[in-house]
């Protein structure tokens, strides 16, 4: 008569197989040593190319970009939705900064225990289960997904600015979507643009860090060039008043500034191609977040010290502050130096939504065809030209009013399971290898989750709607695929496989 497995956790255990129960299956998690053997599966390996200062020029590839070229106005002069932070932007960044800094420790921890693509999607499956796992995802999908189309059309406009200072006009139907009163055919250099970095991608993760270390260093030149030609520019008036909306107005900006630092956890989705990423990981996380926090800072002071805070301008404040004080020259530089700064935005972005693709597809969640790794170039290249190809229509083709609070809401979504997921393998796994630890265990991971919910209560009510139903759809996504094909759902070559809740 065929026998089950004995396991002497059996209490604990949850039976995997099909047929279970819908909520064993739920709740099943992968264990660390199953992560790490996929990752190194040879079908389903990816190169390991990537060093410290590669990961930290990722970092502040993707964190300098639109938030801090095209966001920053509208934190600062505010909207319909919600008041402007004023000079108070600086407490705003300062607020974000903090919030980032607590998920980037947890992130940082969590990325040198398990060096496995898909970033927070991973670190859940591993800590809370398959189905916040796969909510984890959907939602990660979201944010880069939304932030790429965002992104695109933020460097269409940018481009087109600086072919007029070049005399150059596109025709108004090639660099509009279609629709409304002042609609064209398609936004065809937001369509370009995205072509050409998936192009760079499937070449390969080097290439593609490469390239962005150089716009990483042009892009810091520029704003250390904004910092040094205004600074002597200031007028200390323009600070006052520095709260006009109080703190609500400063907790609102720091809900759309947090747009601008979203990109350190890009670097975990590349865990797999690090080189030494239990050293380097960390590194390029903490470094580039604190870089970029400084940054930030320095430019919110100068910008509201320039010029009245009303009276800056929502669509490029930081080069029509200079142009405003005249240099008009200046706003030349600093144009060149946006287009520059979202182009590397964009390849990293792009490249977190294709591994998380890719990790979701090696457990089997979505399609197995999205895991396959080209034989020369050691890339997801399906996945990457099917990301490429669903971006570069989108942004041809749709206008994107609230791209930044959807990108924030599902990123800090993910940031709360994240500092949730640390503390929970701090205690059912107290002796896994942990070459990077988080101080003030436990307070960190519970003031980043407190941190990230509050910064989610300041989202206008619109995007918590859109949210739920983006994560309903996911549901019936998983409820239709994932839970049958899932590989944690097959039978063991005994007939039988358990998992046990970690």
């Amino acid at each position: 008569m065929e026998q089950k497995l004995v396991d002497p956790m059996a209490p604990l255990a949850i039976p995997a197989a099909r047929g279970g129960p819908v909520i064993s299956r739920l709740l099943r998690t992968k264990s660390i040593e199953q992560i790490l053997a996929d990752a190194a599966h040879p079908d389903h390996r990816l190169k390991k190319t990537l060093t410290a200062w590669d990961l930290t020029a990722l970092g502040i590839g993707a964190i300098i970009g639109t938030g801090i070229f095209v966001l920053i106005g509208t934190a600062i002069v505010g909207d319909a939705h919600r008041p402007g932070a004023g000079p108070g932007i600086i407490l705003s960044f300062v607020l974000s900064g903090l919030t980032c800094a607590f998920a980037a420790l947890c992130y940082a921890e969590f990325s040198t225990m398990i060096p496995a693509a898909g970033s927070a999607y991973t670190y859940s499956y591993a800590t809370l289960g398959e189905f916040l796992a796969w909510i984890t995802g959907w939602n990660l999908i979201l944010e880069y997904g939304v932030a790429c189309v965002a992104v695109a059309i933020g460097w269409s406009g940018y481009f087109n600015n600086l072919l007029r200072l070049a005399g150059i006009e596109l025709p108004h139907w090639a660099t509009h979507p279609p629709g409304g009163p002042d609609g064209g055919v398609a936004n065809f250099p937001a369509a370009i643009i995205v072509l050409l970095v998936t192009i760079i991608l499937v070449i390969g993760i080097k290439e593609s860090a490469r390239a962005t270390g150089i716009i990483v260093c042009l892009k810091l030149a520029v704003i250390l060039f904004f910092i040094g030609v205004g600074t002597p520019a200031v007028n200390p008036d323009n600070w006052t008043p520095f709260l006009p909306q109080g703190f609500a107005g400063v907790g609102a900006a720091a809900a759309i500034v947090f747009f601008a630092y979203i990109g350190f956890d890009a670097i975990s989705t590349t865990a797999e191609e690090a080189k030494n990423p239990q050293r380097d990981l960390p590194i390029g996380i903490i470094a580039s977040l604190s870089i970029c926090t400084a940054l930030y800072i320095a430019v919110a002071a100068v910008l509201t010290g320039l010029i009245p805070a009303a009276q800056i301008d929502i669509h490029a404040p930081v080069a029509e502050a200079l142009s405003m004080v005249g240099f008009k020259w200046g706003a030349a530089i600093v144009a060149i130096g946006a287009v520059a700064g979202i182009t590397s935005v964009l390849v990293v972005m792009m490249l977190g939504q294709i591994r998380v693709f890719f990790a979701m597809s090696r457990d089997h969640l979505l399609s197995p065809w999205l895991s396959t790794v080209h034989p020369r170039y050691g890339t997801p290249h399906y996945a990457t030209i099917l990301t490429g190809i669903a971006v570069a229509t989108l942004a041809a083709l749709i206008p994107i009013g609230d791209a930044a609070d959807m990108t924030n809401i599902g990123t800090l979504f993910a940031f709360v399971l994240v500092c949730i997921g640390v503390v929970i393998l701090r205690y059912t796994k107290p002796d896994q290898l942990r070459p990077f630890r988080l101080p003030f265990m436990p307070v960190v991971p519970i003031l980043g989750m407190l941190a990230c919910l509050g910064l989610m209560g300041f989202l206008p009510w619109v995007t918590w709607i859109r949210f739920a139903v983006w994560t309903a759809i996911g549901i019936v996504v998983y409820m239709g695929y994932g839970l049958k094909h899932s590989k944690l759902a097959g039978p063991s070559p005994e007939g039988h496989q358990t998992v046990r809740l970690k």
